[in-house]
């Protein structure tokens, strides 16, 4: 596997959570929460990359359970073909069918009211998002 950072969005209508892993992709951190309608949405990104300098960007892809692809899921593929064409580094989309909901249990056993949490939410999925990411491209290697 190629050294470097990797970043990972989970995008949604209203906020995108955004995870960093660290040079050797063994840590997934989450690193911040952006408002999807910020007129600025991509100049913040670009501030991100320009910071972390990653080799490779994940978006989730929200399916359906059953697999098929969602709402949810061709504006996510929006999001990702306006980040490969912004900011020409790799793209690839990951299945992300439970990160949310995944990040919402983590936080409530930790006793974290999900209202009051919702930034934080978004940010575990990422992170979700990028460890899977991660595990596909360890696994390719192996």
């Amino acid at each position: 596997m190629e050294r470097g950072r990797r970043i990972a969005f989970d995008y949604g209508d209203v906020r995108i959570g955004v995870a960093i892993s660290d040079p050797d992709s063994i840590l997934a951190s989450p690193l911040t929460t952006l408002a999807s309608g910020d007129p600025k949405l991509f100049a913040q990104i670009s501030k991100i990359l320009t910071e972390h300098e990653p080799i490779a960007i994940y978006v989730g892809e929200p399916l359906n359970l059953s697999g098929q692809t969602s709402t949810s899921a061709q504006k996510a593929t929006a999001f990702a073909e306006k980040l490969r064409s912004e900011f020409k580094l790799p793209v690839s989309m990951i299945d992300e069918r439970l990160s949310t909901v995944s990040a919402t249990t983590s936080m409530r056993q930790s006793g974290v009211n999900a209202k009051d949490a919702r930034g934080k939410i978004d940010m575990a999925a990422a992170v979700a998002i990028l460890e899977q990411g991660l595990a596909i491209e360890k696994a390719k290697d192996a």
